[in-house]
């Protein structure tokens, strides 16, 4: 892994977007949309692998697609001025509490049927 820092990271994707005057294309609708589509292409690494549920010789392609999903991720939290690392700590601390360890492990089973 590289050594990345999430400001950096952030500073770097706001530049590139605003240095090509996209962010008027960035409202939190349009974002949610490429959201989705990118994730679907993030299914293609996979499409048509039967039973095959590795990522074994799909990480060229995932790791491309993925960067497009966070990518849009990131700025639809900057959109909506939400902190992205807050809010995935606060989902974290709220499904810790949906899924307690005694209940859900090795379980599948959603919180609502434990």
């Amino acid at each position: 892994m590289g050594d990345y820092d999430y400001q950096e990271t952030i500073d770097r994707l706001r530049a590139f977007r605003d240095q090509r005057e996209w962010r008027q294309f960035h409202n939190p609708k349009d974002l949610a949309i490429s959201i989705s589509l990118e994730s679907a292409e993030l299914l293609e690494a996979f499409q048509w692998s039967g039973a095959d549920t590795s990522a074994d010789g799909h990480l060229d392609k995932i790791s491309e697609e993925l960067a497009d999903v966070l990518i849009y991720c990131l700025f639809m939290a900057d959109s909506c001025g939400l902190d992205p690392l807050q809010i995935v700590n606060e989902k974290i601390d709220a499904n810790a509490k949906k899924y307690p360890v005694e209940l859900s492990r090795g379980n599948s089973k959603k919180y609502t049927e434990l």
